[in-house]
């Protein structure tokens, strides 16, 4: 494949194209809608979130996340509990999430794929690094990928280069599909050597892809399987057909095909996001990295709206970077996939005067970001908008991913909400005061206050409108896609 001049991939070498050096012109004038844009934001933080979550069940036997959470956990930190053969803390992701962000890093400062810098980050991040799996630290060891040698090719086949490869999905959607191989199978082919990995991580890659791009993803799944090598179309064709269960395959999915197989199955047989990431970690052994994949594939169907702000909020790890360690929060990997995208982060009005906590119902306070930002460490926080690091001392806290535009603009609305009123009550069965805010103090406050009345009185949305306009001045109700949302919902 050449390079062409008007290609939103090129290359420094000459033609045919050197696939160590791909420059990705992020975003490639590919247009996405907003809900293909949450679409992209949820691979990247749902792969995040699914290794967290799976984290403190690696190594141990199926069925232990029901077991410890037979019903979801709205209160507190949710099912963020940490732990685990490492110790990881409450909502930490650990080296399948770590290697992800310095790849992103690394293609988000190289401009694109840089093979070099690749190497470069990866063997920064393995000096301190908590887990590093074994034919990962091995090849790492190696002062250059070129010279990397392993001494049986056949170990080379475990799920390592495909549970690092998620953020591709989102630098590649410029690219076309056979441009976007090319980078996804060399960043395999430096640390496993087994072509299996790397194709592995391709059918991963280009079902998320096709579903932040909003096309079927198990249709495209299906006709990819057949351009693979015919050395390996039929072990793959048969771990993702649609017919395969867990119970078909009994190897350790700390190999590609397996790991990729319930990865699949769990995103493709779940309705919603939390249902596959479940899912996924019941399945037990290699839990966290099961269900990294499930969850970036299952992020990229339902989008990050859909993704629980109790598992969204806590989520974080460190990473280090040639340029020094970093901890990344939610907040950081919403802007590293708007980076990855080739997209700003929506501006975010100055900062007005602090307004509230103003007590509206039994416990219940309303105030803009400034005003909630006063309340003691052990309030509740509901947030509707990005807080940044505002409440990072207070344990009980939510943010919410709702934007403040009519029309298209929230694609999981129904989710977002029902999360708000859920979050509100459970803090309030914990004794806590709870204050709910947005930046202003406005229309987003006013939303998820408006359907807590709701579901709590059984009124429609005007009586609430009105109980609410007594009681906090700022409250507006402008977005009319807001209001018709609240007229057409029920509560139980």
């Amino acid at each position: 494949m050449d390079a062409m001049s008007d290609s939103p991939l090129t290359s420094p070498a000459s033609s045919p194209l050197d696939p160590s050096r791909v420059t990705l012109r992020m975003n490639g004038g590919v247009h996405l809608d907003p809900p293909g844009r949450q679409r992209a934001l949820g691979c990247l933080i749902g792969g995040a979130v699914g290794d967290a979550l799976g984290a403190p069940f690696e190594f141990q036997p199926a069925g232990l996340y029901s077991e410890h959470f037979p019903t979801p956990v709205y209160g507190g930190i949710g099912e963020m509990i940490g732990g685990g053969s490492f110790g990881w803390a409450p909502g930490e992701f650990t080296d399948d999430t770590q290697m992800a962000v310095s790849l992103a890093c690394s293609v988000v400062e190289s401009f694109g794929y840089d093979a070099d810098h690749v190497w470069e980050s990866w063997r920064v991040w393995r000096r301190r690094a908590t887990d590093v799996g074994i034919t990962t630290s091995h090849a790492l060891s190696f002062d250059s990928w070129r010279t990397v040698h392993h001494p049986r090719i056949e170990s080379t086949n475990a799920n390592g280069a495909l549970m690092r490869s998620f953020p591709l999905a989102l630098a590649t959607l410029g690219l076309s599909d056979e441009q976007a191989r090319v980078v996804v199978l060399h960043q395999a082919s430096l640390t496993h050597h087994h072509p299996a990995a790397g194709w592995g991580a391709w059918l991963a890659v280009t079902t998320m892809r096709r579903a932040i791009r909003g096309d079927d993803p198990w249709t495209g799944l299906d006709r990819e399987i057949s351009t693979i090598p015919e050395s390996l179309r039929a072990e793959f064709a048969s771990v993702l057909s649609p017919t395969w269960a867990p119970n078909h395959d009994r190897r350790s999915n700390g190999n590609v095909w397996t790991c990729l197989a319930q990865a699949v199955w769990a995103a493709r047989h779940a309705s919603n996001f939390d249902d596959a990431v479940a899912a996924a970690i019941d399945l037990g052994g290699d839990t966290d990295t099961v269900a990294c994949v499930a969850g970036a594939l299952a992020g990229a169907i339902h989008g990050v709206q859909s993704i629980p702000s109790r598992w969204t909020t806590y989520l974080h790890g460190h990473v280090d970077l040639p340029s020094g360690r970093r901890t990344f929060t939610y907040h950081d990997l919403l802007l590293l996939g708007h980076d990855l995208l080739g997209l700003p982060l929506p501006d975010q009005p100055p900062g007005e005067a602090p307004a509230g906590p103003l007590e509206v119902d039994d416990g219940v306070f309303a105030a803009n970001l400034l005003g909630a930002a006063t309340v003691p460490n052990d309030w509740g926080v509901v947030s509707l908008c990005r807080t940044e690091n505002f409440f990072s001392t207070h344990e009980a806290r939510r943010q919410i991913y709702v934007i403040d535009r009519e029309g298209d603009r929230n694609a999981s609305l129904d989710v977002a909400v029902r999360d708000a009123v859920r979050s509100i009550d459970a803090f309030r069965r914990e004794g806590r005061p709870v204050v709910v805010h947005c930046h202003g103090g406005r229309s987003r406050t006013g939303l998820a206050l408006k359907a807590w009345r709701m579901a709590r009185t059984g009124c429609s949305e005007r009586e609430a409108h009105s109980w609410l306009a007594e009681r906090w001045p700022l409250y507006a109700d402008y977005n009319r896609t807001f209001v018709d949302y609240l007229r057409r919902a029920t509560f139980d």
